[in-house]
């Protein structure tokens, strides 16, 4: 027995054990996080198709590295570096997309409790979220179609120009009437900048996320890519169903109710006193599931 414990002493004043300091473990976490996210978004865009296919091409030359190939391997060294070109190339749209989001981050406004810039009322006034949301179900009631974008930080201006000017006070009766049907600013998004609607018919972007549920149209796609390039929250009524939605971020919403509308909008109204409270719903998107029929 004491044979034994020599015999494990020696072995364990052999091993070389790493003294593990506290910036290694913040280290640890934030490349586990990078990792996360890189997976979250290679899962969201195109390119989980080509990382499979560059899983099929690395098995077909580790196959040719076992059988000693030297022909195709020789051509896999060469084509290497064209290749890595080549995905910067096809990844471009994504890539451009990540570095905006990344870019509207605001990683220090948590940490700053105190905004002189804030009004009381916030962005918008509790008058225009009431009215924002009376018009939302009254035009989901008669099965109308609307598509409106709430700016918050960063400026809509580019999308803004792609419309007709309005700049009126916001009213449920003026979301109404614009997107009435057959009538000429019915088409397109309508932006809302504070207290008022400043464009009508606007071009937004179109969401190529590959985990958007196939039944959605033109309008939930835009609403959700409008939300991937800028901070904004756009609210879609379903012309279809008459199913309120919400884009925000990137996620998509569907079939909320009035009360949690009015959530979500209170998310990008900002004020002062309630940043304590406030909070992001993670996870699965609400009824992103479901069909929206």
């Amino acid at each position: 027995m004491e044979q034994l414990m020599n015999l494990a002493g020696t072995y364990l004043n052999g091993m070389h054990m790493p003294a593990i300091r506290w910036t290694d473990i913040v280290e640890i976490i934030i490349l586990s996080f990078l990792v996360y996210q890189m997976i979250l978004w290679i899962k969201n865009t195109h390119a989980w198709s080509l990382l499979k296919g560059l899983i099929v091409i690395l098995v077909f030359i580790l196959l040719a590295a076992v059988f000693n190939m030297t022909t195709i391997l020789w051509i896999a060294q060469n084509v290497l570096s064209l290749a890595v070109i080549a995905i910067v190339v096809v990844l471009q749209p994504e890539l451009r997309r990540a570095l905006e989001q990344l870019g509207r981050t605001n990683f220090f406004a948590s940490l700053m409790p105190f905004d002189n810039t804030k009004s009381s009322r916030g962005l918008f006034s509790d008058k225009t979220m009431q009215e924002i949301i009376k018009a939302c179900y009254e035009m989901g009631k008669v099965r109308t179609g609307a598509l409106i974008v709430i700016e918050q930080n960063q400026s809509l201006a580019p999308y803004e120009r792609t419309g007709i000017e309005v700049d009126a006070l916001l009213s449920s009766q003026l979301l109404i009437n614009i997107f009435e049907h057959n009538t000429p600013l019915h088409d397109g998004a309508v932006i809302v900048r504070g207290d008022r609607v400043v464009s009508a018919t606007c071009y937004l972007p179109l969401s190529d996320n590959m985990g958007l549920s196939k039944e959605l149209g033109t309008r939930h796609r835009a609403g959700v890519g409008i939300s991937e390039v800028t901070d904004s929250l756009t609210v879609i009524v379903s012309e279809e169903t008459g199913y309120v939605s919400v884009a925000y971020e990137g996620e998509l919403y569907r079939n909320l109710n009035s009360e949690e509308l009015g959530e979500k909008l209170k998310l990008v109204q900002n004020k002062p006193i309630e940043d304590k409270k406030r909070r992001l719903w993670k996870g699965r998107s609400k009824n992103e599931k479901e069909i929206d029929s």
